[in-house]
């Protein structure tokens, strides 16, 4: 009787963490459906892979879009016939014990060259979709200062502007 407890919680444990694989492996793909609709210019694919509340997040300071604000944006992009293209160069994906919820970060080859994405999904009538992404671009620390020197003039604006909101 002990061994057929035994093998029960075995046979559980190891089921459970191929059907955890699997998610991880829908949720990949997801992903990569998404960035090969946007080098496609698959507008409606790219957008359907959206939750209905997304939020996109540029790597420009002011690009922070609700769902509807990135379609009136990216619409002309679509429209030319290719809109970006991004390849995944690596990706961690983690997923909630519910596998309802997951985030991810990966590092892309774009033509900003390497970027770094992140993001939420959520699980929607049993399909992954992104509900929030962050694109940023990567900046070599040795770098760091040139950089900020370049954005300067450009940002001081920006913020105080901000913070005039406040």
């Amino acid at each position: 009787m002990k061994k057929v407890i035994l093998f029960g919680f075995v046979l559980l444990f190891f089921s459970c963490k191929s059907t955890s694989d699997q998610e991880i492996k829908n949720i990949d793909h997801a992903i990569n459906q998404w960035h090969k609709a946007a080098a496609e210019a698959d507008f409606d694919t790219y957008f359907n892979l959206m939750t209905d509340d997304a939020i996109f997040i540029g790597t420009d300071a002011g690009e922070n879009w609700n769902k509807k604000e990135f379609e009136i944006y990216s619409k002309p992009h679509f429209d030319k016939g290719k809109a970006w293209t991004f390849h995944s160069l690596e990706r961690n994906v983690y997923t909630h014990e519910n596998q309802k919820i997951a985030w991810f970060d990966e590092l892309l080859d774009t033509s900003f060259k390497i970027c770094r994405g992140s993001g939420v999904l959520e699980k929607v009538n049993g399909t992954w979709k992104i509900k929030h992404y962050v694109l940023s671009m990567t900046i070599p620390n040795e770098k760091a200062k040139d950089v900020v020197t370049t954005k300067d003039s450009l940002e001081s604006i920006f913020i105080q502007k901000l913070k005039s909101k406040k």
